[in-house]
């Protein structure tokens, strides 16, 4: 590898992983691009954004003319994908971008990628695409039964990867990664939507009882996962990335409310989301014992220094708190906080 084209690099783990590389590989030239949607922020890459083996384009995976032209420009041997629609309360209220990115996106990257011989293709996922599970942990090889129109998106891409290598012999890997966090992640997803509300003393809306289970994994972790497999991983594989820290929601709120020294009184159960999950959970055999790759952050080593970032930064998030932020905010959980008002 030397030339490695990172689609959604501008995004919360493809800036993670922009950064890793260019700190970690002084030999390879990363070229990042982004739509620049609500989630993609050049802030992100301010730490890299001098380096002389960093380039940033704007543009749309989904344009062949666009991804035709930065393949053949910059050379491209590795195409590592990051681009998504990746919030589920979005694809619920509206599937067409997380399809249009998500779907179409992934084949117009694989269909360049095929015509013009690229050496390795790895598609970052996640492990929503396989539902939801009582008991035990979901292994590579179990079905996918993706729930929410996001889940099903991914599901899709992933199919399109599997069934370019089947058909054409690309090299292609996949990551199924769990519920990922850190800095720099936009303020809809729960960590930092709630430590940043939590801040302003506002309420935290928390679905249903809360009880919702998700496997937790430090952003550094994941991008130092991508790595590994882009480097070592075997043609074809699918490799599940997580963090094997199982926590509730709640567990997660309680933990933001101590570390910030905030009251349990912002807690507002609101109304669950429509086909919730209930629990997700998978093992890291396959990557540990073929790759050598295991966690390196404590859950709570992580999560004390995510929310100090955030209390630290309020320059990164307070300007992304209006606007289009807002109108979402409100679409998605003004109705549920009044409701909850009413009812406690």
């Amino acid at each position: 590898m030397k030339n490695i084209l990172v689609t959604g690099g501008a995004g919360f783990i493809g800036s993670a992983f922009v950064r890793h590389m260019i700190e970690t590989y002084a030999d390879y030239k990363i070229v990042v691009v982004d739509k620049l949607t609500y989630a993609g922020n050049l802030d992100n890459l301010l730490p890299v954004k001098d380096s002389a083996n960093y380039v940033f384009e704007e543009g749309d995976i989904a344009d062949e003319a666009t991804v035709k032209r930065l393949l053949e420009s910059y050379d491209i041997d590795t195409i590592v994908n990051f681009a998504a629609e990746s919030h589920v309360d979005r694809s619920i209220l509206d599937p067409h971008a997380f399809i249009q990115t998500d779907v179409v996106g992934t084949y117009m990257l694989l269909e360049q990628a095929r015509k013009l011989g690229i050496e390795r293709f790895h598609q970052v996922s996640t492990d929503e695409v396989y539902g939801t599970i009582d008991k035990g942990h979901f292994r590579e090889g179990d079905p996918l039964e993706p729930n929410s129109p996001y889940a099903a998106s991914k599901a899709g891409g992933e199919l399109m990867i599997r069934a370019y290598h089947q058909t054409y012999g690309m090299h292609t890997t996949v990551t199924r990664g769990s519920n990922t966090f850190g800095p720099y992640q936009y303020p809809e997803k729960l960590v930092p939507f709630f430590v940043t509300e939590a801040i302003d003393d506002r309420p935290l809306p928390l679905y249903g009882d809360g009880m919702q289970v998700r496997d937790w994994l430090f952003v550094d972790d994941h991008a130092k996962g991508v790595d590994v497999i882009l480097h070592k991983g075997q043609a074809g594989e699918i490799y599940n990335l997580g963090g094997e820290n199982e926590r509730t929601n709640r567990e997660i709120t309680d933990f933001i409310l101590e570390t910030l020294s905030k009251p349990q009184s912002l807690v507002r159960h609101v109304e669950d989301r429509a086909g919730h999950d209930r629990r997700y959970a998978l093992t890291n055999d396959k990557l540990r014992s073929e790759l050598g790759w295991d966690v390196e952050t404590s859950f709570q080593e992580a999560m004390r220094e995510t929310i100090q970032w955030y209390v630290d930064n309020e320059w990164w998030w307070r300007k992304i708190k209006t606007g289009e932020y807002m109108e979402f905010y409100k679409k998605q959980y003004a109705d549920r906080l009044e409701k909850a008002e009413q009812d406690s």
